[in-house]
């Protein structure tokens, strides 16, 4: 498997710990590509040329089985057997889904949900042989409230956590960790901060994913 950049979220670096050794690097591929993904819109102020980038990433993706990529990130994607590129072409729009004027419709940030939190999540279950209609109902929360706690608009915070799904189903531990986190970043709300890497919140992070869902 090819170095990898570093994952940055520290709660995604940490599920990797409870993720089984044979699909780890695969894991870490999907979530290095979506850090990725979001490092071209926050990166980049004119959205006609976020569109563009997101554009390469969507083509890179799609002949991913035929090409020798040399960006580290598509190589451990082609090395990762478990996973088609093209279930994640969907991430593509749900990304670019946030480049709509501020505030964010509430269609735009149930189509960021859809197109990058279930199906990154569909991805990382079929890896963990998690139910579908889990995963994808955890990434559609785990979006979402990651998105409210990134955006600088208010309104779009507020409107994607009251979006965010309030119950989901039984998962394995990398997701059930993640999921578990993003459940209580909405019980509290946007006025208490989200402290990620805090060893606390990693305390309980460790416990969910131990215990699973």
């Amino acid at each position: 498997m090819t170095d990898l950049p570093a994952i940055a979220d520290p709660e995604r670096a940490l599920s990797l710990a409870y993720a089984p050794a044979a699909v780890r690097p695969a894991l870490a591929a999907l979530w290095a590509l979506d850090e990725q993904l979001g490092a071209t819109i926050a990166r980049t102020e004119t959205p006609a040329i976020a569109q563009m980038r997101l554009a390469w990433w969507h083509d890179a993706l799609d002949t991913l089985a035929e090409s020798r990529p040399s960006n580290p990130v598509l190589v451990a994607l082609a090395q990762a057997s478990q996973i088609d590129p093209k279930d994640l072409l969907p991430l593509i729009d749900g990304w670019e889904a946030l480049l709509e004027p501020l505030p964010l419709a509430d269609e735009s940030l149930l189509l960021h949900a859809e197109a990058r939190g279930a199906a990154l999540f569909r991805a990382a279950g079929t890896l963990l042989l998690a139910e579908r209609s889990a995963a994808d109902t955890a990434g559609r929360l785990w979006a979402l409230t990651d998105l409210a706690f990134r955006v600088s608009d208010r309104v779009t915070a507020e409107r994607a956590l009251a979006l965010a799904p309030r119950q989901i189903g039984h998962l394995p531990g990398p997701l059930a960790m993640l999921a578990t986190l993003a459940m209580r970043d909405v019980r509290r709300g946007l006025d208490r901060p989200r402290r990620q890497g805090s060893p606390l919140r990693l305390l309980r992070g460790v416990v969910a994913g131990l215990a699973g869902l």
